[in-house]
């Protein structure tokens, strides 16, 4: 019988909100105790990037050089955002916008994503999510097929951060679970030089 060697993936986790009490972040923390064992989260910092300036890309401040070295010390990305006049927070497209400059230097180019988010309108982050995949599209990452729209409502995250429902729960599961099949096959995929 073969043994299988079992990888332990790194996934840089961006959540689009900078609230102090923001319920996309409780739902990626809720998410961290959900995920296969071979996802390690780590969770991105970008409500300390300046906004972006190309003239800044020569000498790039130091939170930009710290959030491009962990976007790209990563094997996936996972984009847990809100809604915000129907497309995503300026925060997270100035981290997007960061994250692709300067020119030649596409810290997203070859990532795997996978795109959620939670708010508590009827339709939830669908318009945003769409939006957010179109963008990064044309960075060249990779985003799973998988979609995950919460409505949020009380009671979908309990006092210990855990999801409490266990539909909820289970359809959340298997989204982490397409998305880790991905990183897997995509990271053991032979490089091909450019």
């Amino acid at each position: 019988m073969t043994a299988f060697k079992t990888t332990t993936f790194k996934i840089a986790v961006v959540v689009g909100s900078n609230r102090r009490e923001s319920i996309n972040r409780k739902l990626a923390e809720a998410l961290g105790k959900l995920r296969p064992d071979r996802l390690a989260f780590h969770f991105v910092q970008i409500d300390d990037l300046p906004i972006y300036n190309q003239d800044d890309e020569a000498n790039l401040p130091a939170s930009v050089g710290r959030f491009k070295a962990e976007v790209e010390a990563a094997d996936g990305v996972l984009f847990v955002t809100p809604e915000h006049s129907r497309s995503i927070p300026a925060v997270l497209k100035n981290a997007i916008d960061w994250g692709a400059r300067p020119w030649g230097r596409n810290s997203w180019a070859g990532k795997v994503a996978a795109v959620t988010g939670t708010s508590p309108g009827a339709i939830s982050t669908a318009l945003a999510q769409q939006h957010l995949r179109q963008i990064l599209g044309a960075q060249g990452v990779v985003l799973t097929a998988g979609e995950a729209y919460l409505a949020f409502k009380p009671g979908l995250i309990d006092d210990n951060g855990v999801i409490a429902d266990e539909s909820t729960r289970g359809f959340l599961k298997g989204f982490l679970d397409q998305f880790a099949t991905l990183v897997g096959r995509l990271a053991s995929a032979p490089r091909v030089a450019a």
